[in-house]
């Protein structure tokens, strides 16, 4: 392939959600397996391909660099670290005025509205300003005080962001807006891939965005679909659950890449943008729903919201979604603390090992 960072990999180079716990079948067709760097984190690609070796290598090769080609697009589309970015045009000039688009960038706005005002605000890409200041964009930490997060306070909520589907535009209601896609970019993302592998007429795929977020195309030869493992974040290799996966997306929240320690306190990157603050409590959601930037948005929604909260949100507005909610729950003796495990339609077993607090599986 051109590109020297994107190597051919073994199927054995597994992810944090692993996907190879089935064997390689011995006849065609064959696995291969691909990664990138990308939107600040990294791409694998699982793809199989009929034919000979090198055949296969080849045809398989050549869809990799499509996917990869639009992954790249839409970051050049989205980043906010890109000043040619057309988010960052946006970033830049949506307070002065309206801010004409185009409609994919227009449209993916319009998404993250809709699950922003579904969600009360819990999902929000304004938080963009609270990112800077507790120190998660530049990764250096920093906790503010009660005095910096009311300044930043006016400029933070959805409702500051003004979109116009007669004109496709944007504007900003107030100056100092800066929207951020990390809650939903990603997502984004792997759907466009996703519609590149199916142009291509691939039957069996898995692309997964560092296994935040990733989509199962079809099924691997002779098995029910692609083996995930939602892993545990508390006990580093060990799952929690186990899922089979068959053209359908999975997005995971976690504050396990993304945090700082100040005096003993770990600090998540998940802001909720109503309080100003990181989340606390919330250990690992992981969503299911055939749309990764539906997965990616209510991986997010539901790490901010309480458990119940997630139930009520996902019965009125994502009733087909499936999801499971870890959450941290101090014991009555305020030493130790536990896992709880509240699960919406969930598909896969829990082990009760990793969870022994089980809420009611909820319908």
């Amino acid at each position: 392939m051109s590109r020297a960072a994107r190597r051919r990999l073994s199927c054995a180079a597994a992810l944090a959600l692993f996907v190879c716990g089935h064997g390689q079948p011995a006849q065609q067709p064959t696995l291969y397996t691909f990664r990138h760097p990308a939107m600040g984190t990294e791409f694998a690609l699982y793809l199989y391909a009929n034919g000979s070796y090198a055949n296969g290598q080849a045809q398989a090769e050549a869809v990799a660099g499509e996917v990869f080609d639009e992954i790249d697009r839409i970051e050049q589309e989205l980043s906010n670290y890109r000043p040619s970015s057309e988010l960052s045009r946006i970033n830049q000039q949506a307070a002065a005025g309206a801010v004409t688009t185009d409609p994919e960038t227009f449209g993916f706005l319009q998404a993250a509205q809709h699950w922003s005002a579904a969600s009360g605000g819990a999902f929000d890409m304004t938080v963009g300003p609270l990112m800077r200041l507790w120190g998660f964009f530049d990764h250096d930490g920093h906790v503010p005080s009660a005095a910096e997060l009311e300044r930043v306070r006016p400029v933070v909520g959805y409702r500051n962001v003004a979109l116009d589907a007669a004109t496709r535009t944007v504007r900003f209601r107030t100056a100092g807006v800066e929207l951020d896609p990390g809650g939903i970019g990603k997502g984004f993302a792997v759907d466009a891939a996703v519609a590149i592998l199916r142009a291509q007429h691939v039957r069996s795929a898995l692309l997964s965005a560092d296994s935040s977020t990733l989509y199962a195309l079809g099924r691997p030869p002779g098995q029910r679909g692609w083996r995930v493992v939602v892993p545990d974040v508390d006990a580093a290799g060990t799952g929690i659950s186990t899922v089979w996966l068959r053209d359908t997306s999975l997005s995971s929240a976690n504050c396990r890449e993304k945090n700082f320690t100040r005096d003993g306190h770990l600090y998540c990157h998940i802001m909720d943008p109503r309080t100003l603050r990181p989340v606390e409590g919330r250990l690992h959601v992981s969503i299911l729903d055939p749309s990764a930037t539906t997965s990616d948005a209510l991986s997010n929604v539901l790490f901010v919201d309480t458990p119940a909260e997630s139930l009520r949100f996902l019965r009125r507005y994502a009733p087909e979604a499936r999801a499971l909610i870890v959450s941290r729950v101090a014991s009555a003796s305020r030493v130790a603390s536990t896992q709880r495990c509240t699960a919406y339609r969930w598909q896969g077993a829990i082990d009760r090992r990793r969870c022994p607090a089980l809420a009611a599986q909820a319908r």
